[in-house]
């Protein structure tokens, strides 16, 4: 394939890759969206293995294969509810690959005159000497082609340095979100002393670094010091983060993912990287914003560290009075009764798989001529979009499906309403206590509507630790048990 052939291709693809991100903006063109997506990577992919300038084809193809089987196994295992700890770790490879990338560009900068020469038995001295001569001067033309002098060689020495570090940081950061997203590291910030003093003070030591690797013109130890810190950095950024705020670190770590890849499109001249990166660069900058302003918090306070100021929780212990509990059939003729429900999901629906039969009670109610909604928040959930996923996957009409601006004015005017494994998306605390860690972030205003029915296992307090006034409010009935079983029971009992 000629030079041509492969920018167009590159371009083609890159188009795509914008083409694939507008389509998953919307639910009724997501599945669209996602296979423009895969045409993108098919492209550059086939265009990458033909490029003239591409060699080890051998080893490309079967790293290729090797790493496709592996990721069809992986999304034929994992669940839906497991989605975001696979995002985060697959995440932590992007920046590993960025890392490796740069560590290789570094070598290829200045490459050693280092040859094999063969010398054939009883070949006179002269024909050795001259064998010797040819092979170095072959590789004395092959180092020529990658000599960079002046502005240019700074450029991808920072190129070089910067693409390092965030992949380091990304890398680390991503295992540390796995960890708490699979339950295996704690979802408590780790509220080390002066910590955000540590922060600041690896990035000015990696600035400083940074300034001597350039005036060496590409020193090894200041490198791999600097990627020692990066390393050390990722991990503490992440872990300094409480676990209310993963849905948002997860988005984060998507952003720092697409410059760790533009990056390494700097280092290897490849136009379609650059772009792809920059693209998964700032969507992922952009839809962390918006779930930083949808839980009232500022993208500099998350990555500071910690959920709220202090990084304080709640024990889950205070006294709130006394709850009622419910039972299916009791719920069941609630919702026959009402004229208007809003079912507002969370991760324990995810947990559970109870989605399915809230589809079925979503229908039954719907054909008796009960309006059923969805209230759906930002943060629901460990991965944005979450429940919008699972409802979808269990056939719910997207017009019914609606976000949490759309759908709050509602609920005064509302009869019931279900709130599915949710807890801190539905905690009234947020707006009614000023000195409660989730303060002044917007939450779906349930306790507004005539009745309220809670589904959990307990009264433990949800992820961010801390207790919700809800379920203890005159108009909020609890209904015990496995979210599928319960949901379940109710559609028996309808």
């Amino acid at each position: 394939m000629s030079h041509g052939l492969v920018t167009a291709a590159y371009i083609i693809s890159a188009l795509c890759f914008i083409l694939s991100l507008a389509g998953l903006s919307k639910q009724e063109t997501a599945k669209q969206g996602n296979y423009l997506g895969v045409t993108g990577m098919a492209i550059a992919l086939i265009a990458t293995i033909l490029n003239p300038e591409t060699s080890g084809v051998t080893w490309i193809i079967l790293a290729m294969v090797i790493g496709g089987a592996i990721g069809v196994r992986l999304a034929l295992r994992v669940e839906m509810t497991q989605m975001p700890e696979l995002v985060a770790i697959l995440h932590s490879f992007v920046g590993l690959a960025a890392v490796l990338v740069g560590f290789n560009s570094l070598i290829d900068l200045h490459p050693e005159a280092a040859t094999n020469v063969v010398v054939t038995a009883g070949a006179d001295l002269e024909t050795t000497l001259e064998a010797v001569k040819e092979a170095y001067s072959e590789a004395a033309a092959a180092a020529s082609q990658h000599a960079l002098t002046g502005a240019m060689l700074n450029i991808h020495l920072v190129e070089i340095f910067l693409g390092i570090f965030i992949g380091a940081v990304t890398f680390t950061g991503s295992i540390v979100a796995f960890g708490k997203l699979r339950g295996v590291i704690s979802s408590k910030p780790l509220m080390l002393p002066q910590r955000h003093k540590l922060n600041l003070l690896a990035v000015v030591v990696s600035f400083i670094l940074l300034l001597y690797f350039v005036n060496t013109a590409g020193s090894t130890i200041a490198v791999i010091v600097m990627t020692l810190i990066a390393l050390a950095f990722g991990w503490h950024l992440v872990a300094s983060i409480g676990g209310a705020d993963m849905p948002v670190v997860v988005s984060m770590l998507n952003s720092y993912s697409g410059w760790a890849a533009a990056a390494a499109g700097f280092m290897l001249s490849n136009d379609l990287l650059i772009v792809t990166g920059a693209l998964v660069g700032s969507s992922g900058a952009i839809l962390s914003y918006i779930m930083c302003k949808a839980m009232n918090r500022s993208f500099i306070s998350v990555i500071a560290g910690g959920f709220g100021t202090d990084g304080a929780v709640s024990t889950g212990d205070e006294e709130m009075g006394e709850y009622r509990e419910t039972t299916a059939e009791e719920v069941a003729d609630m919702l026959k009764n009402s004229s208007s429900v809003i079912i507002t999901p969370g991760y324990g629906m995810a947990v559970a798989q109870a989605q399915y039969p809230v589809a079925e009670i979503t229908s039954k109610l719907r054909a008796a001529g009960v309006e059923v909604r969805f209230g759906i928040h930002p943060v629901a959930g460990r991965l944005p979009g979450h429940m919008n996923v699972l409802l979808a996957e269990a056939k719910v009409p997207y017009d019914i499906v609606l976000e949490m601006d759309e759908i709050n004015d509602d609920f005064e005017s509302t009869d019931t309403v279900l709130v599915i494994g949710a807890n801190d998306t539905v905690n009234p605390a947020a707006s009614e206590d000023p000195g409660s860690p989730i303060a002044g972030m917007p939450v779906l205003e349930v306790w507004k509507a005539s009745n309220v029915i809670a589904f959990k296992r307990s009264m433990n307090t949800g992820y961010a630790g801390v207790q919700n006034p809800l379920f203890f409010k005159e108009n909020t009935q609890m209904l015990f048990g496995d979210a599928k079983d319960s949901v379940t029971a109710i559609l028996n009992a309808l």
